[in-house]
């Protein structure tokens, strides 16, 4: 008894070594068992019961507390763990089960009704004989469940069939837990037949997919496994089950079009998910036929049923994404007795073990993106563009063959007046989110350019969570299908039209802003091409500015330019680029800083409302605000400059420093390209061409020779140099200078003489 206890012991506590080195997950789930039940006494486990059912789980820590095992309800019971057995008047299971041979140990562990077949079959001898057996046996409950004509032909012909299928059940050797690695196969006792044996993550082991529900119960020859139901001879391959399956005709012709079939006859652990015929009827003809016609679809669509891993659904007690050979993942579930593939409920017939894996039978076609068009790709929050894509004629556009990108606005985005739109306008609305390419998510940089359908160049911006293109920016749902990407975006893009100052220009409500703008000369910074994001406060953040006000602002042009240019950043911010509740610090042309953030959906502006936000121009973005911003770090030094900024701006307090002034801000600041090349022309002249004729100069007759010369320059080298001028300061402006006094080439001009003989040479210079 010592040494048995001894025994017991190590199962449930090795070295992390031995641990390390073996495939024990039950054993573990086992530990966990006893622990959350330490309250109950010694040696009692926790298990898990589905409700209305006899199913019972040594469970994972993710069902336990989710108090559910395939989304059904779970109690909670507590057992003498296996090995160990109550006394009366006792707590907990302090006593150890009783050692016996293989035989005897069916009965401790209520598996009678086996106990009782290998007793009429002639097999109880061999149990309480010599020899160390590992037996699989199943539960009373397992006989039952057993098909009846099955169970019949056992029982009548007890001494071969019955004898037989028992013998199945068993190994001639002892297999603990701990040695029933994943993957492994086992020769049962039975004309060495396959037993495969699977060891799951979550501590469910199962062979030939019967679950294991009581384990590791020692006998004096062996040891015993209470499994959960009876075990059938193991068939050929997957391919023989397809090749001779009625029902399963049209996945057989799919898989021979495809060259899938050989490899389902090749060693290894599959998973397929075997449509029947009906399912692939309920198919649209027209989507079945142009997959089954083109190889590389027809390929990914057969691959997509198929795990490289081995399934069982007894070992599903929740949802896991599973790889299949497409290259993409399926859900792969459980809803009570039922197994669902993405969520779905589809799964007819489960668990036919092959010697390479094992089939379910489905009754619907997993259709993955990579078989599909892109106008396809589109789910449930994106039919309002695919169904308006279909009603304008641009869907019918997109050839089979060709490549596209769609960058798709959720169902929300569209509102009632966009839906109402003239069909022409919609048109060219819906032609914007169309690209002639295919550009994948990862392809996608800070800076690129996208030409639409429609001619738009749109802009890519790359934050550091999120893509956006133009004013709209990703969320999670980026596909890839047979001739195409699809990107989902929450809002419909809106390409530039207009720079920055034609925007102002075109608005009223920023009218005094512009004045301003126009008044400290920075009229050509948001003209000129450029990267910027602007905040742009409202006339209503002028309203107590009066006319003196803003002369006395206009004649201190270094204070404007300073309150100005903290309205300007460098580079293009979306306000829906931002990641959600956190703080982002943008350094402004003036120096300062700007403090950002978006708290449902809405910009904070120094903590201040953006009141619109992402409007896009072709030099930058804008965002508007109905406060004017102010620096809260720089001092004023002027009475009366102090005292028109409280008027406009009341959220902060304005420090008062007497006598400090507004740094100077040269307008250096935005980027000047020079295009600097070290490589020489090539000049090849022509004969001169000397032309004389009379000319009348002054009333009187001169005659006039023109000599004509004819230059070809060649630019060869592809070795050119790029200067950029991007900061303000004398040092650049001197540079800037040399480069432009370096710059001229030139040209010479046809030479004429008159008649005295003077020769007469114009030379003008030409920049790059």
């Amino acid at each position: 008894m010592k040494i048995f206890f001894l025994f017991t012991f190590s199962t449930f506590f090795w070295s992390p070594f031995e641990q390390a080195a073996a495939s024990v997950h039950y054993d573990k789930i086992l530990t966990h068992s006893r622990i959350r039940a330490r309250d109950q006494g010694q040696n009692v486990c926790a298990l898990q019961q589905v409700m209305g059912t006899k199913k019972k789980y040594f469970s994972t820590c993710r069902n336990w507390y989710q108090g559910a095992i395939c989304g059904k309800k779970a109690t909670v019971l507590y057992e003498c763990c296996p090995g160990y057995m109550k006394m009366d008047g006792m707590r907990g299971c302090p006593a150890v089960a009783p050692i016996d041979h293989v035989y005897g140990t069916l009965g401790i562990v209520g598996a009678t009704s086996t106990q009782q077949y290998s007793d009429i079959s002639k097999l109880r001898e061999e149990l309480e004989g010599r020899g160390s057996f590992t037996f699989f046996a199943p539960s009373s409950e397992a006989w039952e469940q057993l098909d009846s004509e099955i169970h019949r032909n056992l029982i009548d012909n007890v001494n071969i069939e019955l004898y037989n299928a028992l013998h199945h059940h068993m190994v001639n050797k002892r297999m603990l837990t701990k040695d029933l690695k994943n993957g492994m196969t086992l020769v049962s006792m039975y004309n060495d037949q396959k037993l495969l044996i699977n060891h799951y993550p979550n501590g469910v082991v199962t062979v030939n997919c019967a679950r294991v529900i009581y384990g590791n119960q020692i006998a004096t020859n062996g040891v015993v496994h209470v499994i959960d139901r009876v075990l059938t001879a193991v068939g050929n391959t997957i391919q023989d089950f397809i090749e001779v399956e009625d029902d399963l005709s049209s996945l057989r012709a799919a898989a021979i079009t495809s060259d899938v079939l050989d490899i389902l006859g090749k060693p290894g652990h599959y998973t397929l998910f075997a449509p029947t015929n009906e399912a692939f009827e309920r198919l649209p003809r027209g989507l079945l036929e142009r997959i089954m016609g083109d190889k590389v679809a027809s390929e990914a669509l057969v691959k997509f049923h198929i795990l490289n891993t081995l399934q069982c659904s007894e070992a599903i007690t929740g949802g896991a994404a599973y790889e299949t050979l497409e290259g993409n993942t399926v859900e792969v579930g459980c809803d009570g007795e039922s197994l669902t593939v993405n969520g779905v409920k589809m799964v007819k017939r489960k668990d036919i073990v092959t010697s390479n894996g094992v089939i379910h039978l489905i009754d619907e076609v997993l259709i993955p993106d990579s078989a599909k068009q892109v106008i396809e790709l589109g789910g449930a929050q994106q039919t309002t563009f695919t169904d308006l894509m279909i009603q304008l004629g641009l869907a019918s556009s997109l050839r089979p063959e060709g490549q596209y990108t769609l960058l798709v606005p959720l169902n929300g985005a569209f509102s009632d007046d966009t839906l109402r739109m003239d069909q022409r306008r919609l048109k060219t609305i819906l032609q914007n989110h169309i690209i002639n390419v295919k550009v994948g998510l990862n392809e996608l940089y800070n800076g690129q350019e996208l030409e639409t359908i429609g001619g738009k160049l749109l802009r890519v911006f790359l934050y550091r969570t999120a893509v956006c293109i133009e004013n709209s920016c990703m969320v999670r749902g980026s596909k890839e299908g047979r001739n195409g990407f699809i990107h989902i975006l929450r809002q419909i893009i809106n390409p530039a039209e207009k720079t920055l100052h034609e925007m102002l220009r075109n608005d009223k409500r920023f009218s005094v802003f512009l004045s301003l703008v126009k008044a400290a000369d920075l009229d050509d910074v948001l003209s000129q091409p450029g990267k910027w994001t602007l905040f742009v406060p409202t006339n209503d953040a002028f309203k107590s500015l009066t006319d003196d006000d803003k002369d006395i602002l206009i004649r201190d042009k270094n204070a404007l330019r300073n309150i100005l240019l903290y309205h300007l950043t460098q580079g293009v911010f979306i306000g829906s680029g931002f990641e959600p509740g956190v703080t982002n610090i943008l350094k402004t042309i003036q120096g300062g800083k700007l403090y950002l953030k978006t708290v449902n959906d809405t910009l904070l502006v120094n903590e201040l409302k953006s009141r619109e936000s992402d409007l896009m121009a072709t030099n930058g973005v804008i965002h508007v605000i109905d406060k004017l911003l102010y620096p809260a770090d720089l001092p004023v030094g002027n009475d009366q400059l102090l005292t028109i900024l409280k008027k406009l701006i009341k959220y902060i307090q304005i420090k008062f420093v007497r006598g400090s002034a507004f740094k100077e801000i040269p307008l250096t600041f935005y980027k000047i390209n020079i295009i600097e090349s070290n490589v020489q022309p090539i000049i090849r002249k022509e004969e001169p061409i000397i032309k004389t004729y009379t000319k009348i100069i002054d009333g009187r007759p001169v005659e006039v020779t023109e000599k004509k010369v004819t230059e070809e320059r060649i630019i060869q080298g592809p070795e050119i140099k790029y200067t950029r001028i991007t900061a303000g300061g004398s040092d650049n402006e001197e540079k800037l200078k040399k480069l432009l006094e370096d710059a001229p080439v030139r040209k010479e001009q046809p030479t004429r003489r008159t008649q005295g003989g003077t020769a007469r040479r114009r030379t003008r210079l030409a920049y790059p």
